[in-house]
């Protein structure tokens, strides 16, 4: 039997309107204890590229950058078995509470979610017609192989609900 793995806290604050919602937290991440915790996923590239914000490696400032950005941080999956890190090799997956989340944070005005299964897995969580914008993006992980430019250019989605 695989080991069961499980998702970090929410990063978010009565502040947020934007959710980002990945999967769930991969071998690197979970080693970490950080969000994007691989050196090669270009989640953390990509946020503070289209903030324009200073790039920087301290875990502490990335969470800061978020929240004065007012964007929140998530996963669909509360825990799963998983050999690794592939979406794919997910196994007996047990969904996050996303709907209340939504429901406790009113500001949040668009949702983004962070490769394929993310948005599949939401999408049956709320359904096709939640009342929130939902938008799949490309994964920013380094095994979705498309190059960084297109990443960077379809995640600029998220500045139309920046404030």
């Amino acid at each position: 039997m695989q080991n069961r793995i499980s998702w970090f806290p929410p990063v978010i604050d009565s502040q947020s309107e934007i959710l980002i919602l990945g999967s769930i937290p991969g071998v690197k991440s979970l080693e970490k204890q950080q969000y994007y915790g691989h050196p090669q996923n270009k989640f953390w590239t990509i946020i503070f590229h289209l903030l324009n914000e200073d790039f920087t490696d301290d875990y502490a400032r990335r969470l800061n950058v978020l929240k004065e950005n007012h964007i929140a941080v998530w996963d669909v999956i509360d825990s799963c078995e998983r050999k690794g890190s592939l979406d794919s090799e997910i196994k007996n997956e047990e969904a996050n509470r996303i709907a209340e989340l939504l429901d406790e944070h009113r500001n949040i005005k668009a949702i983004f979610c962070n490769g394929g299964k993310s948005y599949k897995n939401l999408q049956k969580l709320l359904g096709k017609n939640y009342r929130l914008p939902i938008f799949q993006l490309p994964s920013t992980s380094p095994l979705h192989t498309v190059s960084f430019e297109t990443k960077l250019e379809e995640w600029k989605k998220i500045q139309e609900f920046l404030t």
